[in-house]
């Protein structure tokens, strides 16, 4: 009996999630295509039927990370300063979800780095987000709620903070725990509206 695209759509939908399982517990370290057949208790022929190479495996994990990351849920925010808390903690590790998620992603550097594409894609991700913050410092400018400045070195610095934060509370968790890391945020932001 012939297969229906809806079955092959629930596989790759099964393996998908075998993806996420493996890069949530080993990292991308360990994202192989034994260990997701083994997540899933199947054979590694099942997951090359979906993915040829660890590359592919590798970019599916990076488009599943899109996925979650533009799928996941946030509250309305404001634009200017308390829009840019808002964007800012809503990237922080603050629950156990963010870390994780976090961890993938910090995880995910070094498999782009070593492929140009994947680079490439990442450079435009760290683009996009750059954008958003800029977005939020031009209004903020524009509200008087910060100095004039150059938005997009602001932006570039305010995401290299956020950045920074994320990687000392991965590899220090309780240094950082989520008051902290919003006592730190709330002290950047303080530190640009005084100029």
């Amino acid at each position: 009996m012939p297969r229906h695209k809806g079955d092959h759509d629930a596989r790759r939908r099964d393996v998908s999630a075998a993806v996420w399982r493996v890069l949530s517990t080993q990292g991308f370290g360990g994202l192989t295509m034994r260990a997701v057949a083994a997540e899933m208790g199947a054979t590694t022929g099942l997951v090359t039927h979906y993915f040829g190479s660890k590359q592919e495996l590798v970019e599916h994990a990076l488009a599943l990370l899109d996925e979650r990351r533009q799928s996941r849920p946030r509250p309305e925010a404001p634009d200017g300063m308390a829009g840019l808390r808002a964007a800012l903690a809503d990237i922080l590790p603050l629950t156990p979800e963010g870390a994780a998620g976090n961890r993938i992603w910090v995880g995910s550097w070094d498999a782009a780095l070593g492929v140009p594409e994947l680079a490439a894609g990442h450079g435009v991700r760290y683009a996009g987000a750059r954008e958003r913050i800029r977005h939020h410092v031009q209004v903020a400018q524009r509200q008087g709620e910060i100095p004039e400045s150059d938005p997009d070195d602001l932006a570039a610095s305010i995401q290299s903070f956020a950045l920074g934060l994320i990687v000392q509370v991965l590899f220090d968790a309780d240094a950082f725990p989520p008051e902290r890391q919003l006592r730190l945020l709330d002290a950047f932001l303080a530190s640009l509206e005084a100029g």
